[in-house]
C-alpha cells in the first residue's frame, strides 16, 4: 500500500464537505498537507484541526472560475520547496439545475468547464510532470456519476471532459509508479448534492481517497467510492487492485 507518512498532498475544495473529510483522513495518516479554497479564511478550521493532528499543513486561496489565479497559486506552492506527490482534484461546482434544458445559457457550459475541467487540467498538467522525473505520484480527479440528466447538461459534460483528459494522460504513465485515477463520492448530502441526497458524506471516505493508497500501478480507472463505504482503506485497497482494471487492458 502506498505509503502517505510525510508525503505532500494539495487538496482542492478542502474547506468542506468530501474535501475537508478527505484532508481529515490523509492527515490522520500522516500526510502533510496543502489546502485549497476560495478563500484563506474558509479553511481556517480544517487548518487547525489536521496540525492537531500532528501534520504540517499551509493553505491557499485560488478561485478555479480564474485560471490565472489558479497558475498563480501552482506558483506559489512550488515557492514552498516541497515535493507535491498527491493531488486530490476534489473541488468542483455544479452551476444550475435548468428545468427549460432547452434555453441552457452559454455561461453554464463556460463557468462549469472552467471549474471543473480547465483548472483541474491545469494542475495535473503542473504536477504531473514532475511526479514523472521523481518516479512517482498519485493524481485523483474527482468525476461524477451523474448520466442521462440534460437539466445539469454543463456540469455533466464538464465531468465527462474531465474524464477524458484523466484517462488520456493514464495512459502515458500505466505500468509507472505514477497513478492518475477517477473517483466519483457518489451523491452525498453535501453543499453540491443538496439534502435529499441518498449517501451522507461520511460513506464516501475511505473510498474517495483510496486511489492514493493504491499500490499497482494502474491509472485511468473509475473510483466509484460507495463501493468501499464502511470499509477499511486497507480492505479498499485490496478490493481495488483485485477488482478494478485499467482500461488500457482491456
Amino acid at each position: 500500500m502506498y505509503n502517505v507518512k510525510g508525503r505532500w498532498a494539495l487538496i482542492t475544495g478542502a474547506a468542506r464537505g468530501i474535501g475537508y473529510l478527505s484532508a481529515k483522513f490523509m492527515a490522520g495518516k500522516g500526510c502533510n498537507l496543502i489546502l485549497h479554497s476560495r478563500s484563506l479564511s474558509h479553511t481556517e478550521k480544517v487548518l487547525n484541526e489536521v496540525r492537531a493532528l500532528g501534520v504540517e499543513a499551509c493553505a491557499f486561496a485560488a478561485d478555479l472560475d480564474k485560471p490565472e489565479q489558479v497558475k498563480a497559486m501552482l506558483n506559489d506552492i512550488d515557492a514552498l520547496g516541497v515535493d507535491v506527490d498527491i493531488v486530490l482534484n476534489n473541488a468542483g461546482l455544479q452551476i444550475a439545475y435548468r428545468t427549460d434544458y432547452f434555453s441552457t445559457p452559454v455561461e453554464d457550459y463556460e463557468i462549469s468547464f472552467r471549474v471543473n475541467t480547465i483548472s483541474p487540467a491545469l494542475i495535473c498538467y503542473h504536477f504531473l510532470p514532475k511526479m514523472i522525473k521523481k518516479g512517482t505520484g498519485r493524481i485523483l480527479n474527482t468525476t461524477s456519476g451523474i448520466a442521462l440528466d440534460v437539466c445539469q447538461a454543463g456540469y455533466s459534460a464538464s465531468k465527462a471532459a474531465l474524464d477524458k483528459i484523466t484517462i488520456d494522460l493514464g495512459s502515458k504513465v500505466e505500468g509507472t509508479d505514477v497513478m492518475i485515477n477517477l473517483t466519483d463520492p457518489g451523491w452525498c448530502r453535501t453543499d453540491l448534492g443538496g439534502p435529499h441526497a441518498p449517501n451522507a458524506p461520511e460513506s464516501a471516505i475511505p473510498g474517495i481517497v483510496a486511489g492514493v493508497f493504491a499500490d499497482d500501478k494502474k491509472s485511468g480507472r473509475y473510483l466509484g467510492a460507495q463501493h468501499f463505504a464502511g470499509m477499511s482503506i486497507e480492505e479498499a485497497v485490496r478490493k481495488i487492485e483485485a477488482e478494478f482494471d485499467s482500461p488500457y487492458r482491456k
